[in-house]
This record gives structure tokens, sequence and C-alpha cells, in this order.
């Protein structure tokens, strides 16, 4: 198996992995009725912000690794939170 194939393979896994950790962060932070202490709420919802946070990252990286694949230049995403004075001092 190449490079590229490995590549390939390693998206589409990605890809699946996403898919699940959706299944995550749609499932209600608590399924119970009854009264739940505030740490068990807060760690759920932190499970729920990693799962979020995972998906984005894993399909950024997805994103680029396509773009490397195809020989697409990457765009320059460094620039959009920087300030005026910040962007010219190179």
């Amino acid at each position: 198996m190449n490079v590229k194939e490995t590549k390939k393979n390693i998206i589409q896994a990605g890809h699946s992995a996403v898919k699940e950790l959706i299944k995550v962060a749609k499932e209600p932070i608590v399924e119970t009725e009854d009264d739940v202490s505030a740490d068990r709420l807060k760690n759920a919802a932190a499970t729920k912000k990693l799962a979020i946070f995972d998906a984005f990252e894993i399909l950024n990286r997805i994103e680029e690794e396509k773009a490397l694949l195809e020989n697409k230049p990457l765009e320059n995403k460094d620039d959009t939170f920087k300030g005026f004075a910040e962007r010219r001092s190179k």
C-alpha cells in the first residue's frame, strides 16, 4: 500500500470518527429527571464540548490532507486573527 492510498484510508476513517463525535454531541447531557449534581453536569458539558472541538479539528485536518493529496495550495489562515501591524511586521 502506498502513501496516497494510506492517506485516503485515514481520511475515510476521519469521516467515520466525525460521524461518531456528532452522535456524542447530539445526545442529551443527562438522561434523567432526577436532581443532578453540578459536577456531573459540568463534566457532561465538557465532554460534549470536547467532542465538538475534536470533530472540527479532524475536519480541518482532513481538508489539509485532501489539499496536499490533490497538490492544491493551502490557504494561509494565520492572518485572520492578526491586526494590521502584526500582518505587516514581517
